[in-house]
């Protein structure tokens, strides 16, 4: 599933706020919290979205994550 370009430059403007958290293991500030709260909206969008197109796959693999415990 490609990405639109908005949806793109949001994640990569939020990736580096992924990053800084599990470096320091920890959130450290207000603004880290509420930027996971947009990068979680939107890779729920994405999930709901592919989802959508592949109910399939994505039963699969929560079946294969499953027996994989």
């Amino acid at each position: 599933m490609k990405l639109d370009d908005a949806t793109f430059r949001r994640l990569r403007r939020l990736a580096p706020v992924l990053d800084d958290v599990l470096n320091a293991g920890e959130v450290e500030h207000a603004d880290q919290a509420v930027d996971l709260a947009s990068l979680a909206q939107s890779c729920s969008q994405l999930f709901d979205a592919y989802h959508d197109q592949h109910p399939g796959e994505i039963a699969q693999a929560r079946l294969d994550a499953l027996e994989s415990q």
